[in-house]
C-alpha cells in the first residue's frame, strides 16, 4: 500500500472512513476527462473532491475512483468586469483572499475551509445572501466534464439545461472544473459575534427570528449553538461548555454597525461578545471573533471584546 494513501483518502468529517480504490490528485481538466472515461470503462464509481468538506462524505467513495481537486486552488479576479474564475479545489477563503485585494466579494461560506464547488452546487447560503443572493445565484458559468468524457462549458448563453442543474439542482450531472462568478464591491465591514448560555437559547432565538427579519439586507448572520471555543473575550468556564452564538456581518456603512447589533445584545445576559470594522469578509463567526481578538492586542484597530 502507497504509504501517502491513508492520508489522501482522509476527509473533513471523521465518522467517514471509506477505502476508495485510488485517490487522483488531478492538476488540470485533461486529468479530469481521462480518469471519467477510465472509470467508466472500469466500471468504478467516481466521486468528487474539492475543499473535502461536506459532512456526508461525498467527496471519497468505498472502491471507486476519488478525484481530489486539492491541488487546483487558483483564482483569478478581474477587477473591470468583476469576476472571478475559480478552481475546483479552492475554498472560500482562498476565494476571499483574492477578492477583497480588489474590494470585491460574492456571497460564500460561513466557514473559511469548505469548498466552493461543493456549497455552490449545493445552493451556497452565506452572510451575503440576503443582498446578493446565493452563491449559485452569483454563478455565471461552468466548466464541466461530463459522463462520457467530453467538457464543455455551462452557461445562461450555452447549454442552459446544464446551467440550470448545477445551480442548486442536486448533483451527478459532471464534473466541474472551474467556476465563474459575478462579484460585487465591498470594502469595510462591521463583523460581530454574541455568546449567550444555550440554557436560554429558545427565548435568545425568539429574538433573533424578529430581529434579522426587521434587519436591511446589509445585515448577515446566523444563529446557532456550539461549544464555547477559547477566546479570550468568553470566559474560561465557559470553554467546551454549550452556548448560543449569533455570528455575522454589517455590510452598510460601518459607523452605523453597532446600533445595528443593539438588540442582540439586550436578547439575554451576554457571556462574552466581539465585533470589529475590517475589510476582509472573514468566512466564520468563529474566525472572527479570534481575528478581532487578535488585531484587538496587535495593531490597536477599532475592535470590541468583553467577557
Amino acid at each position: 500500500m502507497d504509504p501517502e494513501y491513508d492520508a489522501a483518502r482522509a476527509v473533513f468529517n471523521g465518522m467517514v472512513d471509506r477505502r476508495p480504490a485510488a485517490v487522483l490528485r488531478v492538476t488540470q481538466p485533461a486529468d479530469v476527462m481521462a480518469a471519467v472515461r477510465f472509470a467508466r470503462d472500469a466500471g468504478l464509481d467516481v466521486a468528487l473532491r474539492g475543499g473535502g468538506h461536506s459532512a456526508p462524505g461525498f467527496g471519497t467513495v468505498d472502491g471507486g475512483l476519488v478525484l481530489d481537486f486539492s491541488a487546483r486552488r487558483g483564482v483569478r479576479v478581474d477587477p473591470v468586469a468583476r469576476t472571478a474564475r475559480v478552481d475546483a479545489g479552492a475554498t472560500w477563503a482562498d476565494f476571499n483572499h483574492a477578492t477583497h485585494a480588489f474590494g470585491l466579494a460574492s456571497t460564500g461560506g460561513i466557514i473559511g475551509s469548505t469548498g466552493v464547488a461543493g456549497l455552490t452546487l449545493g445552493g451556497g447560503i452565506g452572510y451575503l445572501a440576503r443582498k446578493y443572493g446565493l452563491a449559485c445565484d452569483n454563478l455565471i458559468s461552468a466548466d464541466v466534464v461530463l459522463a462520457d468524457g467530453s467538457f464543455v462549458t455551462a452557461s445562461e448563453a450555452e447549454n442552459a439545461d446544464l446551467f440550470w442543474a448545477l445551480r442548486g439542482g442536486s448533483g451527478n450531472f459532471g464534473a466541474v472544473t472551474s467556476f465563474e462568478f459575478q462579484l460585487h464591491p465591498l470594502d469595510m465591514v462591521h463583523v460581530g459575534i454574541i455568546f449567550y448560555d444555550a440554557a436560554i437559547g429558545a427565548e435568545v432565538g425568539a429574538v433573533y427570528r424578529e430581529w434579522i427579519a426587521s434587519q436591511p439586507e446589509e445585515m448577515g448572520a446566523f444563529y446557532g449553538f456550539h461549544q464555547g471555543p477559547p477566546v479570550p473575550f468568553l470566559p474560561e468556564e465557559w470553554h467546551g461548555r454549550p452556548v448560543a452564538v449569533v455570528g455575522g456581518m454589517w455590510t452598510g456603512d460601518v459607523a452605523q454597525g453597532p446600533a445595528h447589533w443593539q438588540p442582540m445584545l439586550d436578547a439575554g445576559p451576554v457571556l462574552g461578545r466581539c465585533s470589529l470594522r475590517c475589510r476582509t469578509p472573514r468566512s466564520t463567526s468563529c474566525s472572527m471573533a479570534s481575528t478581532a481578538s487578535r488585531a484587538s492586542r496587535a495593531t490597536g484597530r477599532r475592535t470590541s471584546c468583553a467577557p
